[in-house]
């Protein structure tokens, strides 16, 4: 995989592999030299994308048998591993996430495809059991999956690899047909994936790649009744817009953001809890839908808890992602620079007392940043801030902190931090998240388990296997037969 800064990515869908719209240029959020260019997909590109799509779904004599998709899958696999080194460094190069940390991300990127074969190797629908009672005699009954249709997935910037590989790679893995549309910031990572699943043997019109050059174009093919099934990853605003223009019967799965908050009761482990603190609230810049932002801690050690968290957040290096020694990248464009610290300088403002950071590095990136004892009306109390930034507040009573971890209108993952039993259950069943962690930062994620936001942080539940089930229909088939026992 050869990439060069002036390198140039054609639109490729078929059978007019030269089609497309105006060009898209890609650069490094870190210094903003040119990595590339894509060219934009034009209305017949958009067009011909939905067609191709559709006609190999209605085509089901072409169908790719089980045994295909594992092989094209395990080949793929194979392909990854050739080429982790610099899926990785691309993905830091074009997303700003430190290498260190996009390598791990590569892991799971070959882990979330091992994933989808050990699921369709595993998993099977569960038929009713025939034969019970009169109206059931003589009766067998099976199920079976069948893919839904014409799979489109639209994807977020922050994890370039893994992202993709959770929206395309359970489509491959049923047998649907997937139109993928990466983030404009950050393309490169998904058109080497795709192309790493047609060198596989995937027949190119299984996966095709596309980044509609208008908004209208875009909204298009989302509401396009061909799509069976809509994947979105990205901001509630706009996520809940396009279910909004779904066709009908069109099925989805939409995840967004939070505002994660953890509960740090008086008697933690500060030693054994610290490093989840720094990785849950700083990792990839704090650009991840669950980063720990909101901390209630008791009131008896929130002050040195939030000077202990400070000092090792101020001793986090952050500068160029490409270098071994950067824990804390660029956020993704320079303007987020800008919002960040108007956010925080408006918290400070208000009251929060600021411990750490608070300031831009440089136009690209923001210091990580430690604020004690925010409002609780302020901007980063209440919004997902999407940056390197958490908040501490001291509590006395439990649960009012449980009420104001509770008091928005997103949800997903939550932490609770003890080490009394009792008190982990007592927060864990009152907590409004789809997932708790005890004892544990807010960001863990392994890539077979359910991951869910509730109210406005989603709809559906995301994770491997469940975005397989979802990409399915069960069709049950009853035989009637007097040779079989009354």
């Amino acid at each position: 995989m050869n990439i060069n800064p002036v390198a140039h990515f054609p639109q490729m869908i078929a059978p007019e592999k030269h089609s497309g719209g105006a060009n898209i240029d890609v650069f490094s959020p870190y210094d903003e030299h040119l990595i590339a260019t894509v060219a934009s997909s034009n209305e017949m590109a958009v067009e011909q994308a939905l067609c191709n799509a559709a006609a190999l779904f209605a085509s089901k004599q072409d169908w790719l048998t089980t045994v295909h998709r594992i092989a094209i899958l395990e080949r793929a696999i194979s392909l990854m591993q050739e080429q982790a080194e610099a899926l990785a460094a691309l993905a830091a190069e074009e997303g700003g996430k430190p290498i260190i940390d996009s390598r791990i991300e590569m892991v799971r990127c070959i882990d979330s495809i091992r994933i989808c074969v050990d699921t369709l190797r595993t998993k099977s629908a569960t038929a009713p059991v025939m034969g019970t009672n009169t109206a059931s005699n003589h009766r067998i009954a099976w199920v079976e999956q069948e893919p839904i249709g014409v799979v489109l997935a639209v994807s977020a910037f922050n994890h370039p690899l893994n992202l993709i590989a959770h929206q395309i790679a359970p489509a491959i893995a049923v047998g649907c047909p997937v139109i993928i549309k990466p983030a404009k910031d950050t393309p490169l990572s998904c058109i080497q994936l795709v192309k790493i699943f047609h060198a596989a043997g995937l027949p190119e019109a299984w996966c095709q790649w596309i980044i509609p050059a208008t908004t209208a174009l875009s909204e298009a093919l989302v509401s396009d009744q061909r799509v069976a099934f809509f994947s979105f990853i990205g901001s509630a605003k706009v996520g809940w817009y396009l279910r909004s223009k779904l066709a009908a019967g069109t099925r989805c799965a939409l995840e967004h953001g939070g505002v994660a908050p953890v509960i740090v009761a008086q008697d933690v482990d500060v030693d054994a809890a610290m490093q989840g603190f720094i990785k849950g609230a700083f990792y990839h810049a704090g650009q991840v839908c669950v980063s720990i932002q909101r901390m209630f801690v008791h009131a008896s050690i929130a002050r040195d808890l939030a000077n202990k968290i400070a000092q090792q957040a101020s001793a986090l290096h952050v500068g160029n992602p490409l270098s071994e020694k950067t824990d804390v990248g660029p956020l993704i464009r320079a303007s987020e620079v800008k919002r960040i610290q108007s956010w925080v300088d408006e918290a400070v403002a208000s009251g929060g007392l600021l411990l750490c950071g608070g300031k831009r590095v440089d136009q690209h990136c923001f210091a990580p940043t430690v604020i004690f004892g925010p409002s609780a009306s302020s901007k980063v109390s209440t919004m997902e801030i999407f940056g390197p930034v958490v908040c501490i507040y001291p509590f006395t009573d439990l649960d009012a902190a449980i009420a104001q971890a509770n008091a928005l209108e997103v949800a997903f993952q939550a932490a609770v931090y003890t080490q009394t039993i009792d008190t982990a259950l007592y927060v864990s069943s009152r907590l409004a998240a789809s997932t708790v962690m005890v004892n544990d930062h807010t960001a863990f994620r392994v890539d077979w388990m359910p991951f869910a936001g509730l109210k406005h942080s989603g709809l559906a539940t995301g994770g491997i296997p469940y975005t397989m089930h979802d990409m399915q229909t069960e069709k049950m088939t009853v035989i009637y037969s007097t040779a079989l026992k009354g």
